[in-house]
């Protein structure tokens, strides 16, 4: 089993319909914007869109009603550590509990392609995609790279990313949307001048 690309970042649908691309920076963070942070709508109604959501980053994953509800919880743990993180604030002891009990689960084992045997199962089950989740989440806020998270500068936004560019100034959640936004009124004021 394999995470089926090193990308990171989804499609969000604001409250006005506008369809934007939101790259968070982690897949920890972009799990969370599945429902808990932010301002997209609930993605995780039911097993079978934990499946879709799970399917788009690992190799043939089905989830079940147990795992919807670990995975609510699990992004409820990470939502929370990850507002804190772009306040600079403290997280919940609690927060950081859960997050560490989904990390020490089995993960996906890596395996390499091409091979006339398979050891273990041939399909990854939900929980271990929650693992690589939680993993990730705890390489994440593990304090070395805290001045990496930032919220958006946009007055009106409340998005917390991840900056992974090389100059560490990123800004805006998207420039699709905030940024865009930002330049337009900048625009406008200096034509007005």
């Amino acid at each position: 089993m394999t995470i089926t690309g090193a990308t990171t970042g989804q499609w969000f649908i604001s409250g006005d319909g506008l369809r934007w691309w939101f790259d968070s920076g982690s897949l920890a963070l972009d799990f969370a914007y599945t429902g808990d942070l932010g301002d997209n709508e609930e993605v995780l109604l039911t097993p079978k869109h934990l499946t879709a959501w799970l399917d788009g980053r690992f190799e043939g994953m089905r989830a079940e009603q147990r795992d919807l509800v670990d995975a609510l919880a699990l992004r409820s743990a990470i939502a929370n550590v990850a507002r804190a993180a772009g306040s600079a604030a403290s997280p919940t002891g609690t927060d950081i509990d859960v997050i560490n009990l989904y990390a020490a689960t089995p993960d996906i084992p890596p395996a390499l392609e091409g091979g006339t045997r398979q050891a273990g199962r041939s399909t990854a089950r939900a929980s271990q995609g929650l693992s690589v989740i939680a993993r990730h989440a705890v390489a994440l806020f593990d304090g070395g790279s805290a001045e990496r998270f930032r919220a958006c500068a946009a007055d009106d936004c409340e998005l917390v990313f991840y900056d992974e560019s090389r100059s560490n100034n990123r800004r805006w959640c998207s420039m699709q949307r905030c940024g865009n936004r930002a330049k337009v009124r900048a625009h406008r004021l200096r034509s007005s001048s």
